[in-house]
């Protein structure tokens, strides 16, 4: 069961409110689709109307949940009628709590709520604390949806107790996710971060990260509200990568959303409209009405931003219309607050102020102390246009105390300048000081990693130029010394002027020395760049891109719909891996091993070419607690694919392993090939290979920083009596204790 709690995104003024997963339950869409595939085929045959049939149709419903709600509704609807004419209650309110999650998420929440009591009376009827528990977390959903925290929080903590009795660690998990949210609607950020952090930790004892998801959501949209953007960013891209490999539409139309949050606070619009129209037309397809409704206010805003008044205008006013229809405080309190701001931008404070009331009403009474705390400064910031500056004065300190107790840094700075602005309008000059020297206090708090990378960059090239300007003069200096020297040479002991030449040369060359000492220092990390980029090129070179499209071409062309778009989600999702993990030092051990496998798979997939192959890693080695440099074993079983295996055309394996043995990561990688002493003789007469040149350059660096060993080894496997090469690839690495 999922839940979204829509983000919500402030025009310059604010920072974003929040987007939540209340429960995930994330799985592979391709394995998911490989369930329904079975699942409709085991409906297909199985003609009785009975029980069996009513799990199925529950089944379909539940997968179908994520990326089809229609399809969902339905199958729960077939459920739910064959349910009643057997008389068979468990099904039946298995097909209710169905019906009542596709009404919630189109916010129909009356209907929702109705469906999910039907569900809880049936399981009550028939004693099964499983499914009663299943309709607490759906009536606490629902508490939740209608602002009721104290009923949700009801639920909630029924189910959680229960969950500890039977050592249901899932549950538990699942249980402290949910607290967390009510914890944050109620403004104990603190708290709610803890309970999101205990949930993800369970969640990773468990060995299932991805359903954790919902948490690294929730803590990185707290990150957000109190301006740690790269540290959110984080969060939501990792969230986004997952969903986007599953198809999961429900969780890419949230992680979008969010996207979109962080590039608006950088002002980086493009990307932000980019990622809010990809969340929109996702949120219309599931048919989401509460993230409708978010993502057009928050086009409103960023049009609003754009001095585009009219555009914005019409889009929040879209907005405003659907979370009246669906009866969403939530919305309504984001919508409103936002139509203030743009009212205000427009010079409209009489109609600004309306706003920000309504904005302020909903969201004392739901007990969000987020939107109370933007309300009270928007209204702040309303009356000084209005010079009423007691009602400024009185609503900015509200919104500062709020911010304080929040803790977050872009309200505090609002406040801090509205304060700075009433109190210099009212003559309180010290007042008025002391709050601009916080405002301005805080704006530099609120500077990105990105800015202060890039004020370093420019600190250090500005302390560089010193530097040598410095060298100058003092080159300069020791020349003049040098000239009067000459000029009172008459007056001075030969030997005393010799000795004077002797310091100043000695001088000279020591500081060309140092200098030198420096320039070998940045060209030799010029270098291990340079290294870094032509082991990508020869990694991902255009004749693979090339050769790929046209393997996609003629599939298309000979009609092969389904192997074509196979081919092309493995050749994405290898371009994709590829230019993600260039970009970093180190990658775990398991990606690294998840691009091996699918570059295999993808090489695999042209029938004229096809070959086995095997990967197997040692009992030994947990591949999420080693990180190692990107992109070191694949050159290798490229080149044993390229070159290995011409003029043969079949029985090809390429067997590659993962052992761990005296503090040594190694790699192996053997083909039955052609052989290396054959390879290097063609080899001649054609382009050389640099990967192996390239990947003994970067290991020599990579060793000596990682304080471990790296070699590559090429041999043919005639002297061991067999056919084809081996390549043992001694890995450096950094390794994780847990």
């Amino acid at each position: 069961m999922k839940n979204n709690h829509s983000i919500y995104m402030k025009v310059i003024k604010t920072t974003l409110v929040f987007l939540i997963l209340l429960l995930s339950f994330p799985s592979l869409s391709f394995s998911q689709e490989k369930v329904i595939d079975s699942l409709k085929n085991v409906l297909l045959n199985h003609k009785e109307n009975d029980t069996t049939k009513v799990n199925l149709l529950n089944a379909l419903s539940s997968n179908y949940s994520s990326f089809d709600s229609k399809k969902s509704e339905e199958k729960a609807q077939e459920a739910n009628s064959l349910a009643k004419q057997l008389n068979y209650k468990k099904g039946e309110a298995r097909s209710f709590i169905r019906l009542s999650i596709n009404h919630r998420k189109k916010s129909e929440l009356d209907e929702a709520e109705e469906d999910a009591i039907s569900a809880l009376n049936l399981y009550e009827e028939i004693n099964d604390q499983d499914g009663v528990n299943a309709t607490y977390i759906s009536l606490g959903i629902l508490a939740l949806n209608k602002n009721d925290l104290d009923k949700a929080l009801e639920y909630f903590e029924k189910v959680l107790n229960y969950s500890k009795q039977n050592g249901d660690l899932e549950q538990q998990a699942s249980m402290l996710n949910n607290i967390g949210v009510i914890s944050h609607s109620k403004g104990n950020l603190d708290d709610a971060v803890n309970f999101f952090k205990q949930s993800y930790v369970i969640r990773e004892q468990l060995g299932n990260k991805k359903l954790g998801l919902g948490s690294l959501n929730n803590i990185g949209a707290i990150c957000l509200n109190q301006g740690k953007y790269t540290e959110a960013l984080k969060y939501f891209n990792k969230c986004l990568s997952i969903h986007r490999e599953d198809n999961n539409k429900d969780g890419i139309a949230l992680a979008t959303i969010n996207m979109s949050a962080v590039y608006y606070e950088w002002k980086q619009y493009d990307k932000t409209l980019r990622y809010l129209e990809e969340s929109l037309e996702l949120s219309k397809e599931i048919e989401n009405r509460s993230m409708i409704a978010s993502c057009l206010i928050n086009i409103g805003a960023v049009y609003a931003d754009l001095k585009e008044f009219d555009k914005a205008l019409d889009y929040m006013t879209a907005s405003l219309y659907i979370s009246k229809e669906i009866n969403d405080k939530s919305e309504l309190s984001a919508g409103n607050f936002q139509l203030g701001d743009l009212r205000l931008s427009m010079g409209e404070p009489i109609m600004a102020l309306e706003n920000y009331k309504t904005c302020l009403e909903l969201s004392v009474s739901s007990e969000d102390k987020i939107y109370t705390c933007h309300a009270h400064i928007g209204l702040a910031q309303t009356y000084v246009a209005l010079e009423n500056y007691s009602k400024a004065l009185d609503h900015a300190l509200k919104g500062k105390q709020l911010a304080d107790d929040l803790e977050l840094l872009a309200q505090q700075k609002l406040a801090s300048g509205v304060l700075a602005s009433v109190y210099d309008k009212t003559g309180n000059y010290k007042k008025a000081f002391e709050s601009h020297q916080l405002f301005k206090k805080l704006n530099d708090s609120l500077f990105n990693n990105e800015n202060i990378e890039k004020i370093t960059q420019l600190e250090y090239e500005y302390k560089y130029k010193q530097a040598l300007d410095s060298a100058s003069i003092r080159e300069l200096k020791l020349t003049k010394t040098l000239t009067a020297t000459n000029s009172d040479l008459e007056k001075s002991k030969q030997s005393y002027l010799w000795a004077i030449i002797g310091f100043l040369m000695v001088s000279i060359l020591l500081g060309g020395v140092i200098f030198y000492q420096k320039y070998t220092n940045v060209k030799s990390k010029a270098q291990n760049i340079e290294i870094e980029q032509k082991l990508l090129r020869s990694q991902m070179t255009p004749h693979f891109i090339f050769n790929s499209l046209s393997v996609l071409q003629g599939m298309i062309l000979n009609k092969e719909d389904k192997k074509s778009v196979l081919y092309l989600s493995k050749f994405s999702k290898l371009l994709r891996i590829t230019l993600e993990n260039s970009r970093d030092k180190v990658v775990p051990l398991h990606e690294e091993l998840t691009a091996v496998n699918n570059y295999l798979e993808l090489q695999n997939l042209e029938v004229s070419q096809t070959y086995q192959y095997t990967i197997l890693v040692d009992e030994n080695i947990d591949t999420t607690a080693f990180e190692i440099p990107p992109m070191l074993i694949q050159p290798f079983i490229e080149n044993a694919i390229e070159h290995g295996f011409q003029n043969q055309k079949e029985d090809r394996k390429i067997d590659i392993q993962l052992k761990y043995s005296n503090k040594d990561l190694i790699c192996t990688i053997k083909d039955n090939g052609i052989g290396i002493n054959f390879q290097k003789t063609q080899k001649k007469k054609h382009k050389r290979s640099l990967a192996t040149t390239i990947t003994n350059e970067r290991l020599k660096i990579v060793s000596n920083e990682f304080k471990t060993n790296g070699s590559v080894t090429i041999e043919n496997r005639q002297k061991f009596n067999e056919q084809g090469t081996i390549v043992t690839l001694v890995i450096p690495y950094k390794k994780h204790i847990a």
